[in-house]
């Protein structure tokens, strides 16, 4: 078992340890330890586990951020959504706290909500997630799993990228996931008309 407890001195915020097989927590205290945390890249699956997500590393995080600029350039010449990167949070309908690599939803749903709901965890699902395989250590099954929740809860489209084999795992609802073997690129007709992310800038 891990632990989440306060450090040295008064006033500091919590340390987290890593070394743990799941810390459940409840929203109050996963939203504190986030405020507490606000350079932590945090998730909370639908049954209250903690996730901390790993960090990218240098080349993965230089194809990252040209996938984000990509989808805001689009997405602002496009105008019918909003853009998100990786800082933004949703609370998907099951529960889960999720932190996509790159995100998009309509304008109309984002608008809908409240202002207090767009500042934090924003409860609504994009219609389109994008999540990054950071290394070969980390296993495509949890990736997978999380996918499939994205489209479970309300997602049109889903790109699971996998820069360690040069894949693209597509997902789509009703339909079967969908991998694609080193591709130049992908789109993402019909649910981001016009939007084509070139490959060889991920990896």
């Amino acid at each position: 078992m891990g632990e989440i407890r306060g450090a040295k001195g008064a006033g500091s915020p919590p340390v987290i340890h890593f070394e743990f097989e799941s810390v459940r927590l409840t929203d109050g205290k996963f939203d504190q330890l986030r405020k507490d945390n606000p350079k932590a890249r945090l998730e909370l699956t639908a049954d209250g586990e903690l996730i901390a997500l790993r960090p990218t590393g240098a080349k993965l995080g230089a194809g990252n951020l040209k996938l984000n600029r990509r989808l805001k350039s689009w997405s602002e010449k496009d105008g019918r959504g909003r853009a998100f990167d990786s800082s933004a949070g949703f609370t998907l309908p099951n529960g889960a706290k999720r932190s996509p690599e790159a995100s998009w939803l309509p304008v109309e749903r984002w608008d809908a909500l409240s202002d207090e709901e767009q500042q934090g965890y924003a409860p609504i699902c994009p219609d389109f997630v994008v999540e990054l395989r950071v290394n070969r250590r980390q296993k495509l099954r949890p990736l997978k799993r999380k996918m499939a929740e994205y489209i479970d809860n309300g997602a049109e489209l889903g790109w699971l990228i996998d820069p360690v084999k040069k894949r693209v795992h597509v997902y789509r609802p009703g339909n079967p996931e969908e991998c694609l073997e080193n591709p130049a690129e992908v789109s993402g007709e019909p649910i981001l008309t016009g939007f084509t992310l070139r490959l060889k800038d991920i990896w």
